[in-house]
């Protein structure tokens, strides 16, 4: 007799929470139908032409595999936007000759993001990534696999930041 009742509180209790929790560990509120996801724009000084695309669509792909949100292009429940700030290569390693043994590609990028419904959750924050390769390589022979690299860990780290919330 008072197992049923047990598991009768347990669920209206958890009924009555305000968040939705799923199992690709966001936490949106139910409320919350939409986002805009913006063009992430290129403003570091050294130029590659295609990561501001690749940055953006791997960020709208993450979000359609990974929440129930409708991506619109403008006037979204949510709204995320940003700018790539930095893309620079120093040395991770040097030898003994002081000789540059690894290289490190470091893109850190500005990211703006909004909760029309829940402005407690808005913030600007800006977010680094890197990934090492040998210096015997050019930058021009590892530099697409080094972004692709990068773009997986800033697509994580900017999706858990807006509706993860780790």
């Amino acid at each position: 007799m008072r197992r049923p009742v047990i598991i009768l509180l347990a669920a209206l209790a958890l009924s009555s929470c305000r968040i939705s929790y799923s199992f690709s560990g966001t936490s949106i509120q139910p409320d919350v139908n939409s986002i805009t996801i913006n063009y992430i724009e290129y403003r570091a000084l050294r130029v590659n032409p295609s990561l501001s695309n690749d940055l953006t669509e791997a960020i709208r792909n993450q979000f359609r595999r990974m929440t129930r949100l409708e991506q619109v292009d403008q006037d979204g429940d949510m709204e995320l936007s940003g700018e790539i700030t930095g893309y620079d290569v120093t040395a991770a390693a040097v030898t003994a000759d002081e000789v540059a043994a690894r290289n490190k590609l470091t893109v850190t990028v500005k990211i703006s993001f909004s909760d029309k419904k829940h402005p407690e959750e808005d913030f600007d924050k800006s977010f680094s990534a890197y990934a090492e390769y040998d210096s015997t390589n050019t930058l021009d022979a590892v530099e697409g696999a080094l972004c692709q690299e990068i773009i997986e860990k800033l697509v994580e780290d900017i999706f858990n930041a807006s509706v993860a919330q780790w």
